[in-house]
């Protein structure tokens, strides 16, 4: 039994000029939609998440109330329940999976909107890293049907060093003896060990390991973290699903289509939704400064940083009230306003 719906997308073609022949694209709603159909909320996924690691988000006592607001978490291409690696067959199945860029995600996720519930206008797009990644990119290439964007920790351009982060991540992985022909045709255990370790250090902040944040969490040691929060992180997903993540990560700019041909100035300056760009103060990958710049250039944006020594974490804040209190307070102001 599965607790979400399909879209048969069918033939997609893709901005690499291939075709993914029947797409299928996984989605979950949340409350009821309105006969106006005005009080639409989308919420896309992260890296590695599917919708149930992101639905804590969704409650009456929060700012994503289902009891106000239809709230749709499309599953992002590639994360093992939408069209994946994992799940496509020959001969575009694992290391031959034709890659979707953000823009080709959220055109799916548009259509679906449109095509399966008649919904021409969105409220709000909400999304934590790669999720605020296709946020930006839904108010760029939607601006007529996007009223609000509110990206966390995330960015409108993946950053040059952000893309060399990754490259460790990729690097530790596909040294792996599993790795083979272009795909893995194991579980690379060794790998997503040697993964998980590499995204503590980066998923976290200095002050976070300074002041020794992971005992709170009930772990024993720093050793005791880095094992059981982090090197069996990863296990739960196909390696071929989170490398074709990976790519779509490393490749994300909303100017990278034929509407804006590059400029992301141009893209930026195209985003009319009113905006609360939410950076974490401490993210080692996804920094201010770059959500400044981009801040810069949109007509109805408010930079907001989360002051927070939570590192990039600060904006999934599962185990982390404050945080949490904090998104949840922006959200209810971008949503009234």
């Amino acid at each position: 039994m599965t607790d979400y719906e399909i879209f048969e997308a069918g033939d997609v073609v893709l901005q690499s000029g291939l075709t993914y022949r029947k797409a299928k694209l996984a989605y979950k709603t949340y409350g009821t939609l309105n006969a106006a159909k005005s009080n639409v909320i989308v919420y896309p996924t992260s890296y590695g998440a599917q919708h149930t690691d992101t639905e804590w988000m969704i409650g009456t006592d929060k700012a994503l109330d289902p009891s106000k607001y239809f709230i749709i978490i499309p599953n992002k291409f590639g994360n093992g329940l939408s069209s994946s690696p994992s799940n496509t067959p020959a001969p575009f199945d694992r290391g031959r999976y034709p890659h979707f860029t953000m823009t080709d995600n959220v055109r799916v996720q548009e259509r679906l909107l449109r095509e399966v519930f008649g919904i021409e206008r969105v409220a709000l797009v909400y999304g934590f890293s790669m999720g605020a990644q296709q946020a930006f990119h839904w108010g760029a290439l939607f601006p007529d049907k996007v009223e609000r964007i509110a990206p966390v920790c995330g960015s409108a351009k993946t950053a040059r060093h952000n893309f060399v982060f990754l490259e460790g991540v990729k690097a530790a992985l596909t040294a792996d003896p599993a790795w083979q022909d272009g795909y893995f045709a194991t579980q690379p255990l060794r790998g997503l060990r040697a993964m998980g370790r590499i995204y503590a250090g980066w998923a976290l902040s200095q002050d976070f390991y300074r002041e020794e944040l992971y005992l709170k969490l009930g772990f024993s040691s720093l050793e005791d973290f880095l094992i059981s929060g982090w090197e069996a992180n990863f296990q739960r997903r196909d390696t071929n699903d989170l490398l074709a993540m990976l790519w779509t990560w490393q490749h994300a700019d909303i100017s990278a289509n034929e509407l804006y041909g590059g400029d992301l100035a141009k893209a930026l300056a195209a985003i009319t939704a009113r905006a609360i760009v939410m950076p974490s103060e401490t993210d080692l990958y996804f920094r201010v400064e770059d959500n400044r710049r981009e801040v810069a250039k949109m007509p109805n944006a408010e930079l907001r940083p989360i002051p927070s020594i939570w590192g990039h974490r600060a904006g999934n804040p599962t185990q982390n009230p404050e945080d949490a209190r904090f998104l949840n307070d922006a959200l209810r102001e971008l949503l009234a306003s």
